[in-house]
């Protein structure tokens, strides 16, 4: 079965950690061992794991997106969110995490980060979970 996380984010570029509320889904599903697949229904946002101690991760990680897909003149998109759409396709808008224990396996300092990239936006990210 597939449920759906709906998040609203507030910035054009925006990391937000949705480990919790993912883990909050697969304890519900009361699975031992399995899989967890996050995937984004969107064209300009993504997913990623990384670190989840320190937030000035998240904001050089958005700053350095922001560096080498800069919104620029040779983009020929109408909507004029190209750079969005780039940087979704460099992130990659799916990530499959193991499930150990009833938890995710998720290393001391990783956290699941939904990427905005065309906000502020409301969003949707579906995630299925399947046991072993």
């Amino acid at each position: 079965m597939i449920q759906y996380i709906t998040l609203k984010s507030r910035e054009r570029t925006e990391l937000i950690d949705i480990t919790a509320r993912v883990e909050d889904l697969v304890a519900a599903a009361m699975v031992g061992s399995g899989t967890c697949d996050v995937f984004v229904l969107h064209t300009t946002a993504g997913v990623t794991v990384n670190e989840g101690a320190d937030p000035a991760v998240k904001r050089d990680i958005a700053n350095c997106l922001d560096q080498l897909v800069p919104d620029a003149h040779y983009f020929t998109h109408a909507e004029g969110n190209s750079a969005a759409h780039v940087k979704s396709t460099l992130v990659g808008t799916c990530q499959r995490l193991l499930i150990d224990r009833g938890k995710l396996l998720l290393g001391t300092w990783q956290a699941l980060y939904f990427c905005e990239f065309d906000g502020p936006r409301e969003r949707r990210v579906a995630v299925r979970i399947s046991g072993d």
